[in-house]
């Protein structure tokens, strides 16, 4: 056999692996929350952006949403004001939350949608308050069961998926900054502080809620770690595959880190999206290893109705 065929075979075994994925994602919607390392590293953000692509062009609808804790502490020490974290959220002062707004949507959403549309005019960046997106009340941390102000950060109460439909239709990839607008018409904050009746919200629950209001096939979640351990920091053994009840019983247990990005998989699975994963975004081309392969990588939550369907057919 020439050395020709021998490169090229192996290739076309992995393109056929792909076919019963694509034939089964194709025309679906998948959310992908942004964030970890794969937001810093340079090449991770290269390879993610052409994951991104890839999925559009193998005919699935993809959505992106991104936070940018990294970024918005780097800039908040620029300035001179302090980071604060309460029960694993930023506290976010009125003059916080303008540099939050600053970065995220200034910042790495630009950076985001330029990477994208290297490779054709696919991308287009909006934040939570475009459209009316997403609106949020303001949220409250509950440290050992009492109430604390954490500033303008929001609770989404409702979502309004028509830009991100139009975008999608239009065969637009919407790249989604993690902000949404106050809801609270008496909202006396804002107008003294500049803040313009904005919420800094979680991306993991962001990207969460909109999969759920989107009717999603999947939400991917990138994280720093392999997935969801099943008896850290004793095992490095990953969970593969659990159902919503499953995952349920173990959210008190979890480190506070991977808390909002399991709770967000809970509630998208419990809402509709077929199948919710939390994956190594360090991995380079991780998206697709985990949609396009047998294996898969990462931990995936399916809805409790799903119990017994075989991994390839959810």
């Amino acid at each position: 056999m020439s050395a020709r065929k021998h490169t090229a075979l192996p290739k076309a075994r992995t393109l056929i692996e792909a076919l019963p994925w694509l034939t089964r994602h194709h025309g679906k919607t998948v959310v992908i929350k942004f964030g970890g390392n794969a937001m810093i590293d340079e090449e991770l953000k290269r390879a993610f952006a052409q994951d991104v692509v890839f999925l559009r062009h193998a005919g699935l609808r993809p959505v992106v949403v991104h936070g940018g804790g990294p970024q918005i502490s780097a800039q908040l020490d620029l300035l001179g004001l302090e980071s604060e974290f309460k029960g694993g959220l930023r506290v976010t002062t009125p003059e916080a939350m303008n540099v939050v707004r600053m970065v995220l949507a200034g910042q790495v959403q630009r950076e985001l949608v330029g990477l994208l549309n290297e490779h054709g005019p696919f991308a287009v960046g909006m934040t939570g308050e475009d459209a009316h997106l997403m609106t949020a009340t303001k949220h409250y941390a509950d440290i050992d069961g009492e109430r604390v102000d954490i500033g303008r950060v929001g609770e989404i109460t409702a979502i309004d998926t028509g830009a991100v439909q139009a975008l999608l239709d239009d065969g637009r990839i919407p790249v989604i900054s993690s902000i949404a607008r106050s809801s609270d018409t008496e909202d006396e904050e804002h107008t003294a502080s500049g803040a313009s009746g904005v919420f800094n919200v979680n991306a993991d629950t962001a990207a969460a809620a909109l999969a759920a209001a989107l009717g999603a096939e999947t939400l991917m979640v990138l994280t720093d770690v392999e997935g969801l351990y099943e008896d850290w920091p004793n095992s490095d053994e990953v969970i593969s595959r659990l159902t919503a009840t499953q995952l349920e019983k173990l959210l008190p247990d979890l480190a506070s880190g991977m808390v909002p990005k399991m709770q967000g998989c809970l509630h998208a699975v419990r809402n509709g999206v077929h199948t919710a994963r939390v994956i190594d975004g360090r991995v380079q081309h991780s998206i697709l290893l985990e949609i396009f392969t047998d294996e898969g990588i990462g931990t995936m939550v399916v809805p409790d109705t799903n119990a017994h369907t075989n991994e390839g057919e959810s």
